[in-house]
């Protein structure tokens, strides 16, 4: 995506009051070196953690913070300031913001600014595992999810109070991203450049039962495949996500089907199509237990542990890529390897009989699998493309643009 798409437009960014407030700075940064204007919003507990002389010197603009300075009304009253700007950001969101948002309370100038706005709003949650987790939280998210805000994170990881889980801000670089996103989508006023095209996406693990509480399964956490999802939605795309267990919400604008098993996920795609285009990114189990016991196994004194008899599972990207009837135009595959990456997926792509194949290293010491972050590599019949160390955000977003340029017109033409 060209950095121009951010030249000239206006974000108003709210920095609510947590310890990710200093990420804030990078991500006005960021905006600024791509063109964008920025205008700060501060609430009374962001002062804990940024100043406003940090934030106005990195925006080059006053720093907003009192709903009732006379001063700020006569000049940029709350009402102008909310819609004078093309999106508003919140980074972070805190818990309080985001129960201020789902519930239509407007106390300061942050939350009324919110309120009053005619515009799109994008959020970072930010705030501690358990907060996020808590079910007061979660129907505010789902709240603000069919209100039309759009989510940015948050991300797993170690928190400032020593946690580790769900709960931390996404990084500058996947705020931007997702910045970046939205006003791509602008620029297709039609309905972007996949409107018409149905994508069929598979995500996430499968689980395969071994007996009613055990079952094999893998580390894939699915984000990759609902960001590609989310990101084909929002250039005009039908999206169909078949997944299999995750805990990610359906992205907007997009059918999710959730599955558990690959023969389960085998079939909802088969009854997914006709598509124009198939990603294959779920981590499908490449085995299943031959017959899974319908009563719990048990283990018993002195016993030899039973054996589990594998059997393979369907493969689905070779399926949909060698269908006599109704196969895909393009039929993209995932090859998640822990060695020998360029080669394996090489060979892979080859043996499926798919058109693209997107490789990457998902070795332990990379933390692509289940982490925020991932560099692949784009194979096809023309060669190789290597990506850098993107945000899986931002992966999403440049993989479906290189398949809206697939099936542009132009391409067409060559």
């Amino acid at each position: 995506m060209s950095e121009s798409i951010l030249t000239g437009r206006r974000v108003l960014l709210i920095i609510g009051g947590g310890i990710a407030a200093y990420k804030s700075l990078e991500l006005i940064r960021r905006l600024k070196e791509r063109g964008a204007s920025v205008r700060g919003v501060m609430t009374q507990a962001a002062h804990e953690f940024v100043t406003p002389l940090s934030v106005s010197s990195l925006t080059g603009d006053k720093v907003y913070t009192d709903l009732f300075s006379l001063t700020d009304e006569a000049e940029m009253g709350h009402i102008e300031l909310s819609r004078d700007a093309d999106l508003l950001v919140v980074a972070p969101a805190t818990a309080d913001l985001m129960a201020k948002m789902a519930n239509g309370i407007a106390n300061d100038l942050a939350s009324t600014a919110l309120l009053a706005t005619d515009k799109k709003v994008l959020i970072a949650p930010a705030m501690n595992v358990r907060m996020w987790t808590h079910r007061a939280t979660q129907r505010n998210f789902e709240t603000l999810l069919a209100d039309g805000v759009d989510f940015v994170g948050p991300n797993e990881g170690d928190m400032a109070c020593g946690e580790y889980g769900p709960g931390r801000m996404a990084e500058p670089a996947e705020i931007l991203a997702a910045i970046e996103a939205h006003f791509a989508e602008l620029a297709y006023p039609g309905g972007g450049p996949l409107k018409g095209k149905r994508i069929l996406i598979t995500s996430g693990p499968t689980h395969e039962p071994i007996d009613p509480v055990r079952y094999l399964a893998n580390r894939s956490s699915g984000k990759q495949g609902y960001a590609i999802a989310q990101a084909a939605a929002r250039l005009g795309a039908e999206v169909i996500l078949v997944s299999g267990p995750t805990n990610l919400p359906a992205p907007p604008g997009v059918t999710l089907k959730r599955v558990e098993t690959a023969r389960e996920m085998l079939s909802a795609c088969e009854a997914s199509l006709p598509a124009d285009i198939a990603i294959c990114a779920a981590a499908v189990a490449d085995w299943r237990v031959a017959t899974d016991a319908e009563q719990k196994l048990k283990k018993q004194p002195g016993e030899a542990a039973p054996a589990i008899m594998l059997v393979e599972n369907p493969d689905i990207l070779a399926t949909l890529s060698h269908l006599q009837k109704n196969r895909p135009a393009l039929v993209v595959g995932f090859a998640a390897e822990t060695e020998k990456v360029i080669e394996h997926a090489t060979s892979k792509r080859q043996r499926k009989g798919c058109d693209w194949i997107v490789a990457n290293d998902v070795s332990p010491a990379t933390g692509v699998m289940g982490g925020d972050l991932n560099t692949v590599h784009l194979i096809t019949a023309s060669g190789k493309e290597d990506w850098p160390l993107l945000p899986k955000q931002a992966v999403a977003e440049r993989l479906v643009r290189r398949i809206a340029d697939h099936f542009s017109p132009a391409k067409a033409a060559e």
